[in-house]
């Protein structure tokens, strides 16, 4: 929203479809029809993941970050089993876009955030200016790894330790370096299990389901991709996909090992974006 901004938080709500939450952060010149970026979480996250990164976007663009059905803010009040899919998200992204009257937008979406984006880039592509993925894997039925993800998700192992007790031991093995914060720790743990079990379980099956690969040859528009240098999740394999699928990649690895680049590189990250976006707009962002 702008500094000035006084008006109710964005929620669209539908008739037959799950409301959708959305945040709007605009510190734009109010003169100018600064173009918007979509910030999309992953699995099991919100719109509030991305706190870090808004400062570096919204003086430049209007940041839009939506929660995903079912997820933060949004509505759950719907079959959660049949009707959260890659293809329903990208349509719930068509209409809160629609909602806000943005023709194209940049897109920029983490980990499961990214496939979402990857499918609405290729079924709407006058709809994305640029798609940018952050720790986004093609697929996840990678043999050891698509097995893994279900089973520490699994409504067992969240009833065992609740949903915090089991994003707290799922954070250490393989989203966050073993020297990372606490505070930060504790806090995604703690986001996380604002979540009700069962959509836990629910995404869990819908993550270990996504495959974004007959999609990716259909996306024409420039691509950045921010990625571990060894993810646990996105391996050399899942990147050499994006390589031969995407036209218009452009490649950056982190040195990191985990998967949550997004929360340890919020600056580089964000800087690598806007660039990438204001290179495309043909725009500097910069103050005078």
């Amino acid at each position: 929203m702008r500094g000035d901004y006084t008006g109710p938080m964005p929620y669209l709500k539908r008739s037959g479809e799950p409301d959708l939450w959305y945040e709007l952060d605009d510190f734009t010149d109010p003169w100018r029809n600064a173009p918007c970026v979509v910030l999309q979480h992953g699995n099991g996250r919100s719109s509030r993941f991305w706190y870090q990164w808004v400062p570096y976007l919204a003086r430049f663009y209007r940041v839009v970050r939506p929660d995903v059905r079912g997820l933060g803010r949004s509505s759950a009040d719907f079959d959660i089993e049949r009707g959260l899919t890659l293809q329903t998200c990208a349509a719930d992204l068509a209409a809160i876009l629609g909602a806000l009257g943005a023709e194209s937008v940049h897109f920029c979406g983490e980990s499961m955030g990214g496939m979402i984006g990857v499918v609405f880039a290729a079924l709407h592509p006058e709809r994305v200016r640029t798609l940018t993925l952050v720790s986004t894997p093609a697929y996840l039925r990678e043999p050891g790894k698509a097995s893994a993800v279900l089973r520490t998700a699994s409504l067992q192992s969240v009833k065992e330790a609740g949903v915090k007790g089991w994003a707290s031991s799922e954070s250490r093995s393989m989203r966050f370096p073993d020297d990372a914060d606490p505070g930060l720790v504790e806090w995604y743990a703690t986001e996380l299990a604002r979540n009700r079990p069962e959509a836990a379980e629910a995404m869990a099956r819908f993550a270990e389901k996504a495959d974004t690969r007959e999609y990716l040859k259909q996306v024409g528009c420039p691509v950045l991709g921010l990625y571990p240098s060894a993810g646990p999740i996105t391996s050399g394999a899942q990147e050499e996909v994006l390589r031969s699928s995407l036209s218009n990649l452009q490649l950056v690895h982190l040195p990191a090992s985990y998967h949550k680049v997004q929360l340890m590189f919020p600056a580089t990250c964000a800087q690598a974006l806007l660039h990438f976006m204001a290179q495309h707009d043909g725009v500097a962002c910069r103050e005078n």
